[in-house]
This record gives C-alpha cells, sequence and structure tokens, in this order.
C-alpha cells in the first residue's frame, strides 16, 4: 500500500514491520491476568481481539490455554499472523472489536492488544459482555515506550512536535481512552471488579530494528503524511547514529473487568 493511499486505522501494508519489530508484553503482567481467571491454565479458553500480528495472541498460546482464538479485521495482518504463529495453536477469524462472530459465552478471557482505542467504547464492551462466560474477564492493554527512562528517546519523539505541532496520537498507551478508561468500565452494567495492571520489561535494538517499529505505527504516518513521515525517519537515524543499540524500556498497563 502506497503511503498516500493510508487510512486511520488500517494496516494494511505495515504489517510486515509489525511482525518483525513490534515488542511483547510483560510477561509478570500476562501471569498475573491469567492468575485473576480462576481455573487452571488447561481449562481457560481466550480471545484475542484486534489481534493484529498476534504478538499478545502467541503469549497467551504459549502458556497452554485450552483454546486461543485470534478475531482480526485486517487480512493483510491476519495473513502474517497466522504466518509468523503457524507453530502455536491458534484459531485465526475475520471478525471486529463490535462483531467478533463469536458464540455467546464461549470465552473466558476477551483481551485487546494495543486494539482498543480503535474500538466504539460501548458497541465492544457490549459484544464482549455477550461472548464472555459469567465471571470472565475483559482485558484490554497497551505497551507504550517509556519514555522518561531514555533521554535520547524523548528527544527524537519530541521532533514528532516540530514536523506536526497539531499531532494527536490515538492512544500512545498513555494517552487518550486509557485517561478515562477505569471510570468507563467502572461504570459499565455488565462488568464489575476492576483492576490496573503494569510491568516494566527492556527490549534492546539496532537503529534499524527501531526505526522499524516506527514503520509499523499507523496514526503518526497517517497523521505526518508520506513526506514528514519519510524526513523523521531520517532524523531518527542520524540522530541515533553513534548508538550501537537502542535500549527501550516499555511499560505494559492493562486494565481487565470482570464479567457479571
Amino acid at each position: 500500500m502506497s503511503a498516500t493511499a493510508m487510512k486511520h486505522g488500517d494496516f494494511t501494508g505495515l504489517a510486515g514491520d509489525y511482525v518483525r519489530f513490534r515488542p511483547g508484553y510483560s510477561e509478570s503482567v500476562l501471569t498475573a491476568l491469567l492468575s485473576l481467571i480462576g481455573k487452571p491454565i488447561g481449562q481457560i479458553d481466550v480471545v484475542d481481539v484486534g489481534a493484529g500480528t498476534g504478538i499478545w495472541t502467541a503469549m497467551l498460546a504459549a502458556r497452554g490455554c485450552r483454546s486461543v482464538v485470534a478475531v482480526e479485521p485486517n487480512e493483510d495482518m491476519r495473513e502474517q499472523g497466522a504466518e509468523v504463529n503457524r507453530a502455536a495453536r491458534i484459531e485465526w477469524r475475520n471478525g471486529s472489536g463490535e462483531q467478533t462472530g463469536l458464540a455467546a459465552q464461549s470465552a473466558d478471557l476477551l483481551s485487546m492488544a494495543s486494539s482498543f482505542h480503535w474500538v466504539d467504547f460501548d458497541r465492544g464492551t457490549r459484544e464482549f459482555a455477550r461472548v464472555l462466560r459469567p465471571g470472565g474477564r475483559f482485558v484490554a492493554l497497551w505497551n507504550p515506550r517509556l519514555l522518561e527512562a531514555n533521554p535520547l528517546l524523548a528527544e527524537t519523539e519530541a521532533h514528532l512536535r516540530v514536523l506536526c505541532p497539531e499531532l494527536k496520537r490515538v492512544s500512545s498507551g498513555r494517552s487518550g481512552i486509557t485517561e478515562k478508561i477505569t471510570e468507563l468500565l467502572v461504570a459499565h452494567p455488565d462488568f464489575n471488579d476492576v483492576v490496573y495492571l503494569e510491568g516494566r520489561h527492556i527490549r534492546e535494538q539496532t537503529v534499524e530494528e527501531y526505526i522499524g517499529t516506527w514503520r509499523s505505527v499507523n496514526d503518526v504516518q497517517f497523521q505526518l503524511g508520506p513526506k514528514k513521515f519519510a524526513e523523521f525517519l531520517e532524523y531518527v537515524r542520524k540522530r541515533l547514529r553513534d548508538v550501537p543499540t537502542v535500549q527501550t524500556t516499555y511499560l505494559t498497563r492493562a486494565w481487565t473487568a470482570m464479567r457479571r
């Protein structure tokens, strides 16, 4: 897909960079989430909605859950995910947060990893409540960079505002819906027992791998446009040219609520 044809929220053409360069999530947060289900892992049926290329989905499958279903509306992302996770026991399906196509009360855990900000909150949570069994849990999680841990990365990201002062991130995992999701879930008639979890983990990349992570980001590319986005990547490449590796601290942030 050409950069000029890019649409907001459409990851067609980005899946290759997404699957190669996006980091995983905190294993400790995953352990804590699974412990809240109240069942042995081998008896837990999980659904990952907006699964992308299956980064979080594969982590769930690796824990030995009874069944793992990945629901993803974008064909490019879905195909890349199925290919890279061929050895994992994951069922891939076309669907969205508002319309998963799944049977009622078929899941103990339904997650959205770095994707819940694309879903209509009311329609999505109604659908999730339908798919979850009573006592099951919905989880929304993100994996933003903790820029405070690396001033050099904070400096490079600040250059985005130079190129596009009106830039507005849909969600960086520390903005957008994450600012109000606790209150929204607490007030929801279908959910209770809202829990927040977070965990830090560090990933070391080459400069080109770090740039590849940026190439997988839709909202920045869409708002900057192809010319300014290319300028941003060139700025990052030059600014980090003397850095042997880029050490990035990620902050996995997860909100989970129980189906009444």
